[in-house]
């Protein structure tokens, strides 16, 4: 268990815990420095920031994860230190908000004509008042016995090339980049491995602004943070890291803080976006 973890979501995506409970479970855990990142929406941010302020050896950095197309598949882009009320920014993520709820329920229309029935209102209640999500899918699908684990509902029917998959809004990863700074934030390529040979990627989004690299990753083996400790450091991003928390699967999910980013991650961002270093966080 390390203090840092930078890639956390809450009900305001996908995730199990309130932004509220996300800070309390971070306290409980002894970390001293956490992002929440929600999948294309900052709704969470400032409830988090609030329940935060009553524990002064927490800090929380407002952050947003946002999904893009490439030809061979999917890239997220993490903002960190965004300005989250900006209006540009949140027109942007408001219909990509809107356009994984349109997604979703054609999913499931495309679960039943399979013969495997969900139901969209079981879907939306799960969903709660975030923003919906294939993972809320897959916990309807799950409550109804047609899988055995979240994972297997990706892998077999609604990841990228499954029979359920539908096609959302498209933006690119230089697009989010421009968003993201645009709204004074720090843009972060995240799980660079969902690309092959993310190399030439991470150049191009280099050249556009990008500052980081999300090097730390719940499962990521040792060869495979060597590798992208190396890209960091030839191209001068930060090496960043996380959980990617959501709370929905205790038997198959990576819990927060466990990811072993380093401090010296938190401190890079908080240098680079001008913010105080905590002194627990300070090397």
């Amino acid at each position: 268990m390390t203090q840092v973890d930078l890639h956390i979501h809450s009900t305001a995506s996908d995730g199990k815990l309130s932004p509220a409970e996300v800070v309390r479970r971070a306290v409980e855990l002894g970390l001293s420095v956490i992002a929440i990142t929600d999948h294309d929406t900052v709704d969470g941010i400032a409830t988090a920031l609030e329940t935060a302020a009553a524990f002064p050896g927490l800090t929380v950095i407002p952050g947003v994860e946002i999904s893009t197309d490439v030809p061979s598949g999917e890239v997220h882009i993490l903002g960190y230190y965004i300005e989250y009320t900006d209006p540009y920014l949140k027109s942007h993520l408001d219909r990509f908000r809107n356009s994984r709820a349109t997604r979703a329920e054609k999913m499931v229309a495309k679960l039943n004509s399979l013969g495997i029935h969900v139901e969209w209102a079981r879907v939306k209640e799960i969903a709660g008042s975030g923003a919906i999500g294939r993972p809320h899918v897959a916990q309807a699908m799950l409550e109804k016995g047609y899988i055995s684990s979240l994972k297997e509902a990706f892998s077999s029917y609604i990841g990228r090339w499954g029979p359920a998959y539908v096609e959302r809004d498209k933006m690119t990863p230089q697009e989010a980049v421009a968003l993201i700074l645009r709204a004074g934030g720090l843009p972060v390529m995240a799980h660079p491995f969902t690309v092959t040979k993310p190399e030439s990627l991470i150049i191009e989004l280099a050249k556009k602004g990008l500052v980081g690299l999300e090097t730390y990753y719940k499962d990521y083996t040792g060869d495979e943070v060597g590798q992208l400790l190396s890209l960091a450091n030839k191209y001068s991003l930060i090496p960043t890291g996380g959980s990617d928390f959501h709370g929905l699967d205790d038997s198959d999910e990576t819990d927060m803080g466990a990811a072993n980013v380093p401090v010296e991650s938190a401190r890079q961002l908080m240098t680079l976006a001008n913010r105080h270093i905590p002194e627990d966080t300070a090397p």
